[in-house]
Parts: structure tokens; C-alpha cells; sequence
């Protein structure tokens, strides 16, 4: 990264750590938890968003598309069942009662055990959990960069307890508003410029793509062993989502935020219809880069680690044969690009497949030989397009990005375990008694 990249990097993060604080609201009761239930609709929605995109979103979903295609798609078809479910059966109650938490209206239904244990779970899970949001992304940025990893998790760890403790709900819903507008700039950038630097057209990039298997939203095909298809979707996926919507404070603190029924409602509901797409658009970014490492040298494994193995000989004449099918394939794409002919395509999915087989080899070895590195290199796919082939100052960006949406996440969940902690647990069970002013 150069002077201008973190020129952008930190004037972004600290830009959305002030922004946050400055305009939360100083609301001196329990509501504060709530941000004094305040939020429209369209910010429900976004702080929903925020805190279900983590920074393995941006990171891995790219990755996996380059890899697999689009299939992953279909892992969010359940979605907006859900949360049609959610606004017509479990919001209302909610509201009703007037709720702090999800486990404050299980008490009222099922007795204070259950609340207890609900709440204790939530909290180790959703502990846990936090921790790994910034972790993982951790990892992969201090591997590539060259970061020291203690000093990479201090920080964004620091800066998101910050803006989380001093300004609360309404600081985590301020904040992610922010973020998932820098999320959302930096992606349509990231598109717009591999769609310029492609040496296909558009057209061709996506018949291209779609020969090889990449274009493929959908699979109505019933098998046990494939995680991404339409019957998963909608038997699992929905009741994945019903219950991370519906039980997990993290998400359910995001819309009680609403200032009404009517506003959490239509928050839920605009992250079930624009989920889908915002993930159908990361992954196509990643086929997209697909295309264009189809002439762009790429290493045998995208994890830079890897490269230790780089002196053996079996990793030489591995690297050999993938050099020249590389260049086959290239060759035989610029061909194929002039006439679109069959026959040439069948030759270049042979071609593909041989590269794939190399590939697969080249994990087989790490596993083999360097056992702690990691062979599945999805997440680091999309970080090395970023750092070799877009401009200074759009490295910045990107990488603002990635921790924006590994601060979002973070943010909420802190605020949630917080929330269930002192209105769960301390207060129900230890002061009963304590006044508002003191909670």
C-alpha cells in the first residue's frame, strides 16, 4: 500500500468512528438501548445489512465465485420467506410487549429459566463469534500486507468498542450507515474498473463465463451433496434465517431500533429483497475476475504463504505445466473471441479442466508438506486482484471496506451482548430495583 492508500484508509475509519459519536443521541434510560427506537425504515434496513455482511462477505464471496460460480446465490432464496414470516408473526409481538431483548419476550411466554438459558447462550456463542468476525479478516490482511496480526486486531477492536461504548445503539446504527455507503462505493468501483480492464467485452466476458460453468444463479438439481441448490434454499435457508432473524439479539436489537411496526417491517423487508441482489453482485465481481485472470498470470495458490513451496521440485513442475496452459488458454480465448466457435471452446474447457486438476495438486502438496498453511485459497483471491491491479487510492478504499464491514458486524454484536447482559442477566436477576438513570 502506498502513501494515498492509507492516506484514504484512515481518513475513512476515522471519519465513520467520529461521525458515529458526534451524532448519537444521549437518551439516559433503558430506550438507549433501543437509540431511543428512533430509526426509519431505510436505516432499519441498512444497520440489518450491516450487521449480517461481515468482512468475509467482501473477502471470501468474490473468491468463491471465481472458484464455483454463482450458485452461492441461492443460499439467500429463503430470505425474504423469512422475513415475511418475521414481520407478520413475530414483530408484532415484540412491539406488543415492548421488548428489549428476544429473551425478555421468551420469560413472558415460557418462564425465566428459559430466559436465562437463552440469554447465557447467546451470549458464549455470540462472544465467541465477535471475536472471530475480526480475527478472520485479521488473518488474511495481515498474511497479504505484511501487518503484524496482534496489532491489526487492536486496533479495529479498539475503534469499534470505541464509537460503540461512547455513543451505544444509536452510534452502531449511525456508523453503519456510513459504512455500508463506503461498502457500496467501493464495490461499484471495483466493478467498474475490472468491466474496463477486461480484454473481453462485456457480452463475451459473460457467454464466455457462463460456458465454463460460471453463470449459474440456480440448480434445481435434488442432491444430498451439493450445499447450493433450490430445495436447500428454501427448507434450509429459511429457517436458518427465521432463526438468526428472530432469536439472535444482534439482528433482532436492528429493528426494534425501528421508531414503529410499520418501520421495522419495512426495514426486515428491504433487507429480504435487496439482499439478494447485493450478493448477486459480489459474486458476480468475482466472475468477473474470473475473465480477467484468464489473462493475467496468476500464482497456483492465491495465498502467498504458499510460496514457501515454490523451491521444490514438485511445485516447479507443477508451475511449468500451469504456465503453459495458461498461455494455451489464452491464446485459444483470442481465438475463440473472433468467431465463437464450438470447437474451440470445447478445447478451452479441457484447458480449464487441466488448470483445475493443477490446482487441486498444488492444495494436495500444502496439505502435504506444509500442513499449517492454508491450501483453500477463496479468501484471497479477490484481495490479490485488489492489491496487483487497481489504482492508489482505490487500494485504500477497498481495504476501508473490508474493515468497515468487519466493524459493522462487530459493533452489533457488542451492542447486543451488552444489551442481554444488563437487561438479561444483571438487571432481571441482580437489581430489579435499579432505577433507569443507573442502568
Amino acid at each position: 500500500m502506498k502513501t494515498l492508500d492509507w492516506a484514504v484508509l484512515v481518513f475513512v475509519l476515522l471519519f465513520i468512528v467520529i461521525y458515529g459519536i458526534y451524532k448519537s443521541k444521549k437518551v439516559k434510560t433503558s430506550a438507549s438501548f433501543l437509540g431511543g427506537k428512533s430509526n426509519p425504515w431505510w436505516m432499519v434496513g441498512l444497520s440489518i445489512m450491516a450487521t449480517q455482511a461481515s468482512a468475509i462477505t467482501f473477502l471470501s464471496t468474490p473468491g468463491q465465485a471465481y472458484h464455483d460460480g454463482l450458485g452461492f446465490v441461492q443460499f439467500y432464496f429463503g430470505l425474504p420467506l423469512a422475513m415475511v414470516i418475521l414481520c407478520v408473526w413475530v414483530l408484532p409481538k415484540f412491539f406488543k410487549m415492548n421488548v428489549l431483548t428476544a429473551y425478555e419476550y421468551l420469560e413472558k411466554r415460557f418462564g425465566l429459566s428459559t430466559r436465562i438459558l437463552t440469554a447465557i447462550l447467546f451470549l458464549i456463542q455470540r462472544g465467541l463469534a465477535a471475536g472471530i468476525t475480526v480475527f478472520a479478516p485479521a488473518i488474511i490482511l495481515s498474511t497479504i500486507l505484511g501487518w503484524n496480526l496482534m496489532v491489526t486486531n487492536i486496533v479495529i477492536g479498539a475503534l469499534v468498542t470505541l464509537y460503540t461504548l461512547v455513543g451505544g445503539t444509536e452510534a452502531v446504527s449511525q456508523t453503519q450507515k456510513q459504512q455500508m455507503i463506503v461498502i457500496f462505493i467501493g464495490m461499484f468501483l471495483a466493478f467498474f474498473l475490472i468491466v474496463h480492464k477486461l480484454p473481453l467485452d462485456l457480452n463475451d466476458a459473460l457467454l464466455y463465463s457462463g460456458q465454463m460453468g460460471k453463470i449459474n444463479p440456480v440448480s434445481f438439481e435434488f442432491d444430498m451433496n451439493n450445499r447450493y441448490n433450490i430445495w436447500s434454499a428454501f427448507l434450509g435457508g429459511t429457517f436458518l434465517f427465521l432463526s438468526y432473524f428472530g432469536t439472535d439479539q444482534s439482528q433482532v436489537q436492528r429493528y426494534l431500533t425501528g421508531k414503529s411496526l410499520k418501520e421495522a417491517r419495512l426495514g426486515l423487508l428491504f433487507n429480504g429483497l435487496f439482499k439478494i441482489p447485493m450478493q448477486f453482485f459480489i459474486l458476480f465481481i468475482g466472475v468477473m475476475v474470473f475473465v480477467f485472470f484468464q489473462f493475467e498470470k496468476t500464482p497456483l495458490n492465491f495465498n502467498p504463504l504458499s510460496q514457501k513451496l515454490e523451491n521444490t521440485a514438485a511445485y516447479q513442475t507443477l508451475n511449468t505445466e500451469f504456465n503453459q496452459v495458461h498461455e494455451d488458454k489464452k491464446q485459444k480465448i483470442i481465438e475463440w473471441k473472433s468467431g465463437h466457435s464450438e470447437e474451440v471452446m470445447s478445447e478451452l474447457k479441457v484447458l480449464q479442466a487441466k488448470e483445475i486438476t493443477i490446482r487441486k495438486d498444488v492444495k494436495t502438496l500444502i496439505d502435504k508438506e506444509a500442513p499449517e498453511i492454508e491450501s483453500n485459497d477463496k479468501d484471497y483471491v479477490f484481495i490479490y486482484y485488489i492489491l496487483n491491479y487497481l489504482p492508489t487510492g482505490i487500494v485504500g478504499l477497498l481495504i476501508a471496506v473490508i474493515l468497515s464491514a468487519a466493524m459493522s458486524s462487530t459493533s452489533s454484536e457488542l451492542n447486543a451482548l451488552a444489551t442481554t447482559t444488563v437487561v438479561d442477566i444483571y438487571k432481571r436477576n441482580f437489581a430489579p430495583n435499579i432505577s433507569e438513570k443507573n442502568i
